[in-house]
């Protein structure tokens, strides 16, 4: 198993869908999920995302943005409506008192969009274990990707289906939410360059990728320097240096560094 999929094992969207949101300006939605990401994807129209240390970010139809959690964050239709009166919603479908459902989450209605509405779909993803907190500290507080026009017509059709609250519904939103995280992450990932986790560079690299591949396919194994450059059919102080370079610290250190987190993850 590559290293993205055994970090995502950690983490799911659960039951937190916002689609063909009647949102008309002025607005702002307050995320306070409290959850390790929250997704979201603009389907029509577009808004500004305020940080919590005040960074603002614009996205536009056809963004998805990954916000790192937990701290609380907020969601307008542009900067101006953070500061004047407006109608406020919140998302906090985890807290215990939360009243969150497919017709009415936390205030927002379901309905037809009238012209110069905005559209959303978001998915707040819940954490078992900590697995997923390597990946979590390799992204940035806010990372956008943008897609093409045909994938969000594709994902609100699905989302429209979920308002229905037909049988499974809510289950197939989830798994298409989960499916649309990966493909968000590896899109980032795969333009982020230098600004990349280290785990995700080595993957990237031909000399590392097939000794990284092996490793985690079997943690347990009693690996050495000389057997993960084996993998890679290169020396062992080739192996080594390359290695350090990439990866901020030696082979052995990446390697006990993932098997205590693997540990962890496992006692949790």
């Amino acid at each position: 198993m590559d290293p993205l999929s055994s970090l995502l094992r950690g983490i799911r969207a659960e039951g937190s869908v916002v689609s063909n949101a009647v949102l008309e300006a002025p607005w702002t939605i307050r995320f306070a999920d409290g959850a390790p990401l929250t997704m979201v994807s603009v389907l029509r129209g577009g808004g500004t995302l305020r940080l919590p240390d005040g960074t603002e970010r614009t996205i536009r139809a056809g963004d998805t943005a990954v916000v790192r959690g937990p701290d609380t964050f907020h969601l307008s239709d542009g900067p101006a409506s953070f500061d004047r009166p407006h109608t406020a919603y919140e998302i906090a479908c985890f807290t215990e008192s939360a009243e969150c459902s497919g017709e009415d989450l936390g205030g927002i209605h379901w309905g037809n969009d009238p012209d110069g509405a905005t559209a959303l779909v978001v998915g707040a993803y819940r954490a078992s274990g900590r697995r997923h907190e390597r990946l979590v500290r390799g992204l940035p507080p806010v990372l956008v990707v943008s897609a093409d026009a045909d994938v969000c017509d594709w994902l609100e059709q699905a989302a429209a289906d979920a308002a229905q609250r037909s049988a499974g519904s809510q289950a197939l939103m989830d798994r298409l939410l989960d499916w649309a995280l990966v493909c968000t992450l590896r899109a980032w990932f795969e333009g982020a360059r230098s600004d990349a986790p280290d785990w995700y560079r080595g993957l990237a690299d031909p000399m590392l990728a097939p000794a990284l591949h092996a490793f985690h396919a079997e943690p347990a194994r009693r690996w050495t320097v000389a057997a993960l450059a084996a993998e890679s059919g290169v020396s062992r102080a080739l192996f080594a240096k390359r290695f350090t370079e990439i990866m901020g610290r030696p082979p052995l250190a990446y390697v006990t560094e993932c098997r205590m987190d693997e540990a962890e993850a496992l006692l949790c």
